[in-house]
């Protein structure tokens, strides 16, 4: 039985896959892009901060801003890709000059990479989609490799932009080439118009009812958010629990231990008996869910000066965890002398839970959620 011939670029006629209508779509999703690299590469940067970029602890909401677009763009971004992928897919069906020329080289690059562009960004996609569940099916650390894909998409990116640059110049403006009248319509019945008002619409959807995890205001339609930012132990949700950190809570002997130029040690009543402060903080977690607080608690520029330490220092903060990524973490000097910054003991007005920290944890303005460590039981000054 003879097969088919395969299809070639002249059997998708309609004007639904015209340059024009794929240069729209492809500026909607460039601007997602380019909201999603730069928030990513902020919040990559406050993880593993280069000592050459100083990050400042102000705008104390800053992170649960950038991190709440990072994953909003990063959603929207999903529908916008598919779009684009459809507005350009008869063009994989198109035949390459032979034999080979200069046109033909220049196919063969931007095939590549789209090739290349189009995988890495829907792995990116994928694995950022999973991670906001908190689910890793895959045996590499989540982090390096989102960071890693993000400079190949961009790359990739780039390369594509040089290639096709002439025909996005000839479709950018409104008043490009119209698509010829020997075109039939679009089999949808679709219009150019309405393929876009369609699209738009699906990622205006897809963004409204999954931003509320990190815009209460969108709370209650947030059907596709994975997590409600209001729903945990004191209102406030759980990532990583206490048993899965191995701590089991305090016994008498439990003592909270300052490494500086001076020694200390209290006791949890002790600590409790210094000068109390308080912060209204939001928690930010990479998953892109967030949600304000009240906490008390000692601050840790009132910790430094007690213990003799300067107030440029750095400190290392130690929890109690057992193993894990998190399981020490370090304040800049920013950080630490910030009165915001405190060695949190309570919890919108009740003693910490033990899943949220108890005896103590880390709350510091326009931070990550993983870096506002649990269960402390030392820190550790850093000249």
């Amino acid at each position: 039985m003879k097969l088919p011939a395969p299809p070639t670029e002249k059997a998708f006629p309609s004007p639904l896959h015209h340059p024009r209508v794929a240069t729209v779509v492809g500026r909607w999703l460039a601007t997602a892009v380019t909201i999603c690299f730069f928030t990513g590469l902020y919040s990559h940067f406050l993880q593993d901060t280069p000592s050459w970029l100083p990050i400042p602890s102000r705008p104390a909401s800053l992170y649960r801003v950038t991190q709440g677009l990072h994953v909003l763009s990063g959603t929207v971004a999903v529908p916008l890709l598919l779009a684009k992928l459809w507005t350009v897919y008869p063009k994989l069906f198109a035949k390459l000059p032979w034999p080979p020329t200069r046109q033909a080289l220049g196919t063969l690059l931007e095939r590549a990479s789209i090739l290349v562009l189009v995988s890495a960004m829907a792995l990116e996609l994928f694995i950022g989609f999973l991670n906001t569940l908190q689910w890793y099916p895959w045996p590499f650390p989540f982090r390096q490799t989102h960071y890693a894909l993000a400079w190949i998409i961009v790359g990739a990116l780039l390369v594509h932009l040089a290639v096709k640059l002439p025909l996005i110049r000839a479709n950018w403006r409104r008043t490009a080439e119209k698509v010829p009248d020997s075109l039939p319509p679009a089999i949808t019945g679709l219009t150019r118009r309405g393929l876009f008002r369609t699209v738009a619409g699906a990622a205006t959807l897809v963004g409204i009812t999954s931003v509320g995890q990190s815009a209460p205001a969108f709370g209650p339609v947030a059907v596709l958010a994975p997590r409600k930012p209001n729903i945990g132990p004191q209102g406030l949700p759980v990532n990583r629990t206490a048993e899965a950190a191995g701590v089991t809570g305090i016994d008498e002997n439990w003592r909270f231990m300052i490494m500086g130029p001076q020694q200390l040690s209290y006791t949890l009543d002790e600590l409790r008996a210094l000068p109390q402060s308080r912060s209204e903080l939001p928690i930010a977690c990479v998953e892109g869910w967030s949600q304000g607080a009240r906490w008390e608690g000692v601050r840790i520029r009132d910790l430094l000066e007690l213990c003799g330490a300067s107030m440029q220092s750095r400190v290392r903060v130690v929890s109690m965890e057992k193993g894990g990524f998190y399981a020490t973490s370090e304040l800049p000097p920013d950080f630490a002398a910030d009165p915001l910054t405190l060695l949190a003991l309570r919890l919108n007005g009740g003693e910490l839970a033990l899943d949220h920290g108890f005896p103590a944890r880390i709350i510091a303005p326009n931070r990550p959620g993983v870096l506002q460590t649990k269960w402390v039981h030392r820190l550790e000054v850093i000249s």
